[in-house]
């Protein structure tokens, strides 16, 4: 992440910080080779990672790529939670309180450790998905019409009223795209064909990455696999090559870019592999070796595959332990869960690990890049304070 020291604390500061740090549009759109990616973090802060990493036990290190989930926004019961280890936690509309001060606090609450806060994330898009209150800028619904600069300007704008509550992931970037107004992702896709929606993407990254993690979802893309992955396993049968030329192009500009965090979709590519690419060991290392990704490979809800109904994914702890197996380094958890989710999830990779079903060498690689990231964020968190002497941007 490449973030830089702000000053501001209203709407209005927040527009006109938009407007000053706009990223420049992305002039041309290609894959990029297999060279080291933007998103990889300082070799210092491997290093120290991978320290912290082998002093941890098994279960420790199974606890700090769990990212979880309880609702309320009571500081003692959030702090209770968070003390078991877990290296994140997602906050979701039951989390917001009414104003940014209280949200602060659950945030402050969250970070058990100070000098090494988990990722606290939230879905923070805009327009359709949008959690955080005083969040009026410019969103997918209409962006996708609208310039490159105007795109880059309205997700620093978001990325700087995400940060200043103290929350240091945002699973923003919607790099799926789709022509077809039905389609479930349409209303949130940055744009209608591979070029547009890579040129926004790569705008919304480089913006975001001033202030946090930014994330690109839904990994591969949700634009070719018809349907909602809320409730089912979206397929396409769309080949490899194609997916290349197509869904892949605003995926690899984003990884250009910078972004800090790959979320992997529960959808069905059956012709590079049948499994959802959330689970498929395949799209983890097309997205490692083809489009040089090196940051934080993060699951979308393992909850939604339990409301799919589809009975190979009815065990929740079971699709932890197979999702870190193909290579995710972070493992959410949402729908479906209560307070002891996160922790049985935690028990049951490590207990995978102790029987030789999961390599113990792929949860270190898992926590290490997690730990890294978390690093990299308690390092450059910005301090914000009022900025009388803005002015509104345009």
């Amino acid at each position: 992440m490449r973030r830089i020291r702000v000053r501001a604390a209203s709407a209005l500061a927040v527009v006109a910080i938009a407007t000053l740090w706009a990223g420049p549009a992305a002039s041309a759109v290609s894959l990029p080779s297999t060279t080291p990616a933007a998103s990889a973090v300082q070799p210092g802060t491997n290093d120290r990672a991978a320290e912290l990493v082998a002093q941890m036990t098994v279960a420790q290190q199974a606890a700090s790529i769990v990212m979880g989930h309880v609702a309320g926004t009571d500081a003692a019961a959030l702090r209770s939670y968070m003390e078991s280890g877990l290296g994140g936690f997602i906050l979701m509309g039951a989390n917001i309180p009414a104003t940014e001060a209280e949200l602060q606090a659950v945030t402050s609450a969250l970070t058990v450790d100070p000098a090494l806060p988990p990722l606290i994330a939230v879905d923070q898009e805009g327009g359709i998905v949008s959690r955080l209150n005083g969040d009026d800028f410019a969103a997918s619904t209409s962006l996708k019409e609208r310039s490159v600069d105007d795109a880059s300007a309205a997700f620093a704008a978001r990325a700087s009223l995400v940060a200043r509550a103290g929350i240091s992931v945002n699973f923003g970037t919607v790099a799926d795209f789709t022509a077809d107004s039905r389609s479930f992702i349409y209303g949130r896709a940055l744009g209608t064909d591979p070029t547009s929606a890579a040129e926004r993407v790569t705008a919304a990254t480089a913006a975001q990455e001033q202030f946090l993690g930014s994330t690109l979802k839904h990994f591969p893309g949700h634009g070719a696999a018809p349907g909602d992955s809320h409730s089912a396993i979206p397929s396409t049968g769309m080949g490899l090559e194609e997916w290349r030329a197509t869904e892949a192009v605003p995926f690899a500009a984003g990884i250009d870019a910078g972004a800090s965090l790959l979320m992997f979709g529960h959808l069905s590519y059956t012709a590079v592999d049948p499994a959802p690419a959330s689970l498929s060991a395949a799209w983890h290392q097309i997205a490692r070796d083809e489009l040089g990704f090196q940051g934080v490979a993060v699951t979308d809800d393992l909850g939604m595959l339990l409301s799919s109904g589809d009975p190979a994914y009815a065990d929740p702890v079971a699709n932890g332990v197979a999702a870190v197996a193909a290579g995710n380094d972070l493992v959410l958890m949402i729908a479906g869960s209560d307070a002891g989710t996160a922790g049985q999830m935690a028990a049951g990779i490590a207990a995978a690990v102790d029987a030789g079903t999961l390599p113990s060498e792929r949860l270190t690689e898992a926590a290490t890049r997690v730990m890294a990231l978390r690093l990299e964020s308690s390092a450059a968190t910005a301090q914000w304070a009022v900025c009388p002497d803005c002015e509104p941007a345009g």
